[in-house]
């Protein structure tokens, strides 16, 4: 595919990098020289200087015969503008634009194709947000993915010693779990990706990805590692856009409390939130969090957008008695560094955005991406289509499907159905087919499995 991406950031930048490595034709338009240089340095891709939302950049850019225009630059305004340009202009089928502010998303209207031409719309906040929210409902996991309308998750959690689980192989999981019906779709252990079969034996540490209905993951979590109680008391670093939303949806369940050094902020914040106290003073206070009852507090999340504050009051917040922190952090190269000692969970919004934008990417009809161990591997939703003879998947069981090396079926979902997926499981045409890629270089035969053949026109 021919694609251009407009800003050079962090999130213009990784999407490059996972999509040229996909042997996409790519070009990266932003007014930073420096940033460009360094990207095509890094990666074989074209690089354009000038604003995106000028007609003669983006015909610079190539955009008369480009397939898709991915907008993602920290302007809203640049981003609704470029994609009204492609479209008036050049028009460009496919037109994703990361829009920000509240003020727009919530008009109705605005971004039909007669208005402000935009296919997808991607917000970034809310999708961390969502991300964030997962976890504190899933207290112990270290991801928690969503597909077929949350009907299935697929989870992360790390095997912890006295788990039932730990020391056994995973076909003693469903003899003694007879009732609950999960796979697990991948194992890593010291950061090497391991197929699991029956007789793989989990050892504690293990980072283990496994598929569930909605309703089975918490039993099948309780095999794995301690089962933690709920968590009730939510302190959030943080009042901007993802602090906000995330104690919007948390206060009605919960008891949150919000540390936003901004008075104007406070202010603000008070007005629009209901029960959630909001807290005016820094969140490396060692003082305010000790004041707060900070060790009685069950997850600190700490979601401002500075790194060095995220990861010093997470640390700190840890030091003074708070059973989990949670990180925002945006460098990636933190990210490894930080998870898994004294920061639980460390989210990067980049990954959880990417996945995304690679969903309206990918070839087949494909509904759902996520990018996973940030950006190793990826579970993708494809839709089944076709009969016997056009497709390479319908009318034959999972056994019998040729998958990609380093790829697995997890679960099937049919209506309302959740079927994991067993050896002699049969693919029907409509099926919602969930799949596990621990290897990013067969991306490319996955999407060919669910491309049609010409018979079944």
């Amino acid at each position: 595919m021919k694609i251009i991406i407009l800003g050079a950031g962090q999130v213009g930048g990784t999407l490059a990098e996972h999509l040229a490595r996909e042997e996409n034709d790519i070009t990266v338009v932003d007014t930073d020289a420096k940033k460009l240089r360094d990207l095509h340095t890094k990666l074989d891709i074209r690089t354009v200087t000038g604003a995106g939302s000028y007609p003669i950049v983006l015909r610079q850019a190539g955009c008369e015969d480009a397939d898709m225009l991915i907008a993602v630059t920290n302007s809203d305004e640049i981003n609704m503008i470029a994609c009204q340009v492609a479209h008036t202009l050049f028009r460009t089928p496919t037109k994703i634009a990361r829009v920000r502010a509240t003020a727009y998303l919530t008009r109705k209207g605005l971004f039909a194709h007669e208005a402000i031409p935009i296919d997808v719309l991607i917000s970034p906040e809310q999708v961390v947000t969502d991300h964030v929210r997962r976890l504190i409902e899933h207290p112990g996991a270290l991801q928690v993915l969503e597909f077929a309308g949350g009907l299935v998750q697929l989870v992360a959690v790390k095997a912890f010693y006295g788990g039932p689980l730990v020391g056994q192989d995973l076909a003693f999981l469903r003899r003694h779990m007879p009732n609950v019906d999960t796979r697990v779709a991948a194992i890593y252990r010291r950061n090497r990706p391991i197929i699991p079969r029956g007789d793989t034996v989990i050892e504690a540490d293990d980072e283990v990805f496994f598929l569930a209905a909605r309703r089975d993951i918490r039993a099948v979590m309780s095999e794995l590692r301690r089962v933690e109680r709920d968590f009730r008391r939510v302190v959030i670093a943080g009042g901007g856009n993802i602090g906000e939303r995330l104690a919007e949806h948390l206060e009605h369940s919960h008891q949150v409390k919000i540390i936003e050094h901004s008075l104007e902020r406070c202010t603000t914040l008070s007005e629009r939130l209901d029960r959630t106290v909001v807290l005016h003073g820094s969140a490396t206070s060692k003082r305010l969090l000790e004041e707060e009852n900070i060790e009685e507090c069950d997850i600190f999340c700490a979601l401002t957008n500075d790194d060095e504050v995220n990861i010093m009051s997470s640390l700190l917040a840890k030091r003074l008695g708070a059973k989990k922190v949670l990180t925002l952090i945006n460098n990636a190269a933190y990210v490894d560094l930080v998870q898994g000692g004294e920061i639980d969970i460390a989210i990067s919004p980049q990954q959880a955005t990417i996945g995304s934008l690679l969903t309206h990417v990918r070839r087949g009809d494909i509904v759902n991406v996520h990018s996973l161990r940030r950006g190793a591997a990826e579970a993708i939703e494809a839709i089944a289509h076709g009969d016997k003879q056009s497709s390479k998947v319908v009318g034959r069981t999972i056994r019998e499907i040729d998958l990609p090396e380093g790829t697995t079926i997890g679960a099937i979902v049919r209506g309302k159905e959740v079927i994991i997926a067993h050896g002699d499981v049969m693919v029907e045409s409509g099926d919602h087919v969930i799949l596990f890629v621990i290897d990013k270089r067969r991306i490319r035969d996955v999407e060919r499995l669910f491309q049609v053949g010409l018979t079944f026109f």
